[in-house]
C-alpha cells in the first residue's frame, strides 16, 4: 500500500524535524488520509498532487493486475503440504466473481489474472484471488480522497 511519510515520535527523522522546528502535529496514524505531520521542504500542494497521481495510476485496473500477473508469473511458492480447502473459499471467489468480475470496472482484468492463472499457475488460484480483493480494497480506500 502507497502511503505518505509522517515522523514518528522517538525516531532520527522526528528528532531532526523537531530541531528543524518543522514538525506540526503527532500523526495521525493513518498513512492513507492525505495528511503529514511536518513541513515538507517541497511544495505542500505539488507533493500531494503528485501523491494523488501515483495512487491513480498504481491502483488503476490496468497496472495493478499486471504487477500481480508478474508477481505469480516469477513466484515460487514454498514447498508446503498443500492449502487446506475450506467451504468458505468457495463463497468468496463467487463473490469476488460478482464484484470485481461482474460489477466492478476491472472486470475485463479480474477475468484476465483469474483465467491466465488457472491455466498456467493453477497452484497459486489462491493467491491470484487474494491479491484481486487487495486492489479492490487499495481501490476503495483511495477513492474516498481521490
Amino acid at each position: 500500500m502507497v502511503g505518505l511519510l509522517n515522523a514518528i515520535p522517538r525516531t532520527r527523522l522526528y528528532e531532526r524535524l523537531k530541531e528543524e522546528k518543522r514538525l506540526l502535529k503527532d500523526p495521525s496514524g493513518d498513512n492513507t488520509d492525505f495528511t503529514i505531520n511536518f513541513i515538507p521542504k517541497m511544495n505542500y500542494d505539488v507533493l500531494i498532487n503528485g501523491y494523488k497521481q501515483i495512487l491513480k495510476t498504481v491502483y488503476a485496473p490496468k497496472h495493478y493486475y499486471e504487477r500481480v500477473k508478474t508477481f505469480l508469473r516469477d513466484y515460487t511458492p514454498p514447498n508446503k503440504k498443500a492449502m487446506r480447502f475450506r467451504l468458505s473459499y468457495i463463497g468468496t471467489f463467487f463473490k469476488s466473481a460478482v464484484i470485481l468480475g461482474m460489477i466492478g470496472k476491472e472486470r475485463f482484468h479480474y477475468w484476465r489474472l483469474i483465467s491466465w492463472t488457472v491455466f498456467r499457475r493453477p497452484r497459486l488460484f489462491p493467491h491470484a484471488l487474494t491479491f484481486a480483493i487487495y486492489g479492490f480494497h487499495f481501490r476503495k480506500i483511495f477513492a474516498r480522497y481521490l
